[in-house]
């Protein structure tokens, strides 16, 4: 089975440590395709032109933060593995709250010399397991277009069920008005004169 290349989506706006960071993927895989994004609308229009299978994300960025990048890649791209690349989080707590928060992992930007070798085994994951990954995020993608789809039409369904019940409710006002302002001794009096 042909190995697809590796992409790799880079959130960072410093150029100095996209250059670092760069050079360290390329010494976990020569042949990765790295794509950088600066903002949290770059980072969408990435995502949804070529669904990464890695995400590198700083957590203090200028226009948003780490974690709304995060939030982001869970809505648009559950199931890419996200890590932190940063100088920011220096405490546990934060830490720990990335993960909870559903990132795969963080990397000290300290350590950037070291990234190559943390990121292998996510690299050897991705590779090892693409073949069975690929289609499942395809899967979980058209899911997503046809809950999107079903929410449209029950939102549509309920205004028209909304107005032709509103008709049906203006015929039925419109039967009582004409009962109770009919008069029916005419039509009596007519077949009692014809018996």
């Amino acid at each position: 089975m042909a190995q697809e290349t590796l992409k790799v989506l880079l959130v960072e706006d410093n150029s100095a440590d996209v250059t670092l960071i760069k050079r360290e993927i390329f010494k976990a895989d020569p042949n990765a395709e790295v794509e950088v994004c600066k903002n949290l609308n770059e980072f969408r229009s990435s995502v949804a032109a070529n669904t990464p299978d890695l995400i590198l994300s700083d957590y203090k960025l200028p226009t948003c933060s780490g974690l709304e990048v995060l939030e982001e890649a869970q809505e648009i791209a559950p199931s890419v593995t996200f890590l932190f690349v940063t100088g920011a989080i220096n405490d546990e707590e934060l830490a720990a709250d990335t993960i909870l928060n559903g990132a795969s992992g963080f990397i000290l930007k300290k350590n950037i010399s070291n990234l190559h070798k943390r990121l292998e085994p996510y690299f050897n994951a991705i590779t090892n397991n693409g073949h069975l990954v690929h289609p499942v995020r395809k899967k979980i993608l058209e899911s997503k277009r046809l809950v999107k789809d079903i929410e449209l039409f029950l939102e549509n369904f309920s205004k028209e069920n909304m107005s032709h019940r509103e008709g049906m409710l203006k015929i039925q006002e419109d039967l009582k008005r004409l009962k109770t302002g009919y008069d029916f001794r005419p039509l009596k009096d007519a077949n009692n004169s014809t018996s």
